[in-house]
């Protein structure tokens, strides 16, 4: 029997013509086309994480609304039941689309090159209308200005406008003005301290393209943060903001429930499911649940191979999570304890800050849960006063996210540590020199300062795992010791082994997780396991001559040590 043959999976495919002529797989969103054509404003901004498919559905409605689209991208999508609409709307728009993804850079200078740089790829876009019979010379003449790599600020400034304006005069018809990821420039500047002339420079840009352009029929931008505070839509009254918390629009960005079946029975590995919503689902969209769908593609591209695969953080591998670090370095006992919560799997309440500038960010923790709410680290999950809808359950919505939380803040915590190298010393020589007492008098100690893990959590591993973590980023500070975790020896896989080549002494670390009442015990059987499995039997091969074997056993900020 011959195999069948699926579609491809998007991976990073973020242009909806090549993912409908080269055969990707699609979830239909199509219906967006249609809700927004029915309740469009003069300028529509669409907030999310990354990774929700802003990009993607920017690309479909330039398909969809551009003269001279192919309308056979769209057969069999939803919206071809909307026959009066595809025929009143469907190609029937001149489209300017531009991305700001790409405007980031260390200088002001190297960014506004690169804005220059997507404006001359969008007029070279539009090139055509060097030949246009419509248009004058002098039109023609501006027009080719904006082809060249460098642009006055006037002219760069007038860009957009400028462009509309001679597209309405070639086709008789007002322009659709589509802008992907508005706020990545201004990200980038205030990461990199020219944030000042770059609020200018876009504040400047937006004015001309989105204020009293009676060339403009409507505008489309898209962004994870909302910064209408920072005057970048100065004088804008026609602005609509559709954000994460808003229901109009909820269910267009990010997978649905049904649509992460119908993708897993697709490629055959229904099988999946319970673990992918648990990685990947729980976001709240305004009154839908959402799965990230760059983590659900991702998946299923490698587990339609891999029968044995587990699902992964993919969406950590887009951000710094910069935010996570913030909120840590600003933290107090309260805000610690409420760390704790989330990751227990529990929820906090906390007031959302909706239009915050980038200056105010981290001026306060309180505006950091803001931000962790608006980029996808916390989601909804309920309105307490439906009469404030700023006050909300706020709760870490992923196993994923989950994982993101924990190593952001074993990373933290070994900073901290190591900000006291002399006690970090100290530390390790106890385990090195067998003084099971002091060791676990210090890193009771260490653990009495930072971040636990509750009961609660969800999973045992993630529990035995942070602390696994921690402890071996403190071990790693010892440059001149070989560290490894979870090295294959003897007949399994010690959590931790350690080589002192200086005096040929080696380390096993068992680690376990276990009731505060039977941290003795789980100190016992993390010895018994050390030596039913042999785990110094890879220690003797390389030549280390005195052995200690170390039980290690903790609940939240309390441990127990037993050496052998």
């Amino acid at each position: 029997m011959c195999p069948i043959e699926r579609k491809k999976l998007p991976v990073g495919i973020e242009n909806f013509a090549e993912i409908r002529q080269e055969n990707f797989y699609y979830v239909d969103k199509t219906y967006m086309i249609r809700d927004l054509l029915k309740n469009w404003a003069k300028v529509n901004l669409f907030t999310r994480p990354r990774r929700f498919g802003k990009s993607l559905n920017m690309s479909m409605l330039r398909a969809f609304l551009e003269i001279g689209c192919d309308p056979q991208l769209f057969d069999g999508l939803a919206i071809g039941e909307e026959s009066d609409l595809c025929e009143t709307y469907m190609g029937k728009f001149p489209v300017i689309s531009i991305s700001l993804k790409s405007v980031a850079a260390a200088t002001f200078a190297e960014a506004r090159a690169l804005a220059v740089r997507t404006i001359n790829e969008e007029a070279r876009r539009l090139r055509f209308l060097l030949d246009s019979p419509v248009l004058a010379p002098e039109d023609k003449e501006l027009f080719a200005a904006l082809l060249q790599p460098e642009l006055s600020d006037s002219a760069l400034s007038r860009s957009l406008r400028e462009l509309s304006e001679l597209l309405r005069k070639h086709y008789g018809k007002p322009v659709v003005l589509l802008i992907d990821e508005y706020d990545v420039p201004l990200a980038k500047a205030h990461e990199n301290g020219y944030y000042d002339p770059m609020v200018h420079l876009i504040r400047s840009l937006f004015e001309q393209a989105l204020k009293t352009n009676n060339s403009l029929h409507f505008a489309v931008l898209t962004g994870c943060l909302r910064i209408t505070r920072e005057s970048i839509f100065t004088g804008l009254n026609n602005l609509k903001i559709l954000s994460i918390s808003d229901v109009q629009f909820d269910e267009y960005f990010g997978f649905t429930d049904a649509e992460v079946r119908e993708m897993l029975d697709y490629y055959g590995i229904g099988d999946s499911y319970e673990d992918v919503r648990s990685w990947y689902d729980g976001y709240r969209f305004g009154n839908v649940n959402v799965y990230c769908p760059w983590d659900v593609i991702c998946f299923c591209d490698k587990r339609k191979d891999d029968p044995t695969l587990f699902p992964e953080s993919y969406w950590s591998n887009t951000s710094s999570n910069e935010v996570i670090r913030r909120l840590l370095e600003m933290s107090t006992a309260a805000t610690r304890n409420e760390m704790e919560k989330l990751i227990a799997g529990e929820s906090i309440v906390k007031e959302i800050h909706g239009e915050l500038t980038y200056r105010e960010l981290y001026q306060s923790i309180e505006n950091v849960w803001s931000v962790l709410f608006t980029t996808g680290y916390l989601t909804t999950r309920s309105v307490p006063n439906p009469r404030n809808r700023n006050i909300r359950e706020l709760a870490i919505p992923n196993e994923e996210i989950r994982g993101i939380f924990l190593s952001q803040i074993q990373g933290w915590m070994q900073e901290v540590a190591r900000k006291e190298p002399e006690e970090l010393r100290r530390f390790c020589e106890a385990f090195a020199t067998g003084d099971a007492a002091l060791a676990e008098k210090m890193f009771s100690g260490y653990l009495a300062k930072t971040i636990s893990v509750r009961d609660t959590a969800a999973g045992e591993g993630w529990k035995e795992n942070f602390y696994h973590g921690f402890l071996l980023g403190l071990l790693s500070s010892q440059t001149d010791w070989l560290v490894t975790s979870n090295r294959e020896t003897g007949e399994g896989y010690a959590d931790i082994l350690v080589e002192i080549p200086s005096d040929k002494t080696g380390l096993v670390l068992e680690l376990k997780y276990a009731g505060k009442d039977q941290l003795e015990a789980a100190c016992r059987r993390a010895l018994e396991q050390v030596e039913e499995k042999e785990y110094a039997a890879q220690l003797r091969e390389d030549g280390m001559e005195t052995i200690r074997k170390y039980g290690i056993a903790c609940n939240r900020k309390h441990c127990r040590i037993q050496m052998e």
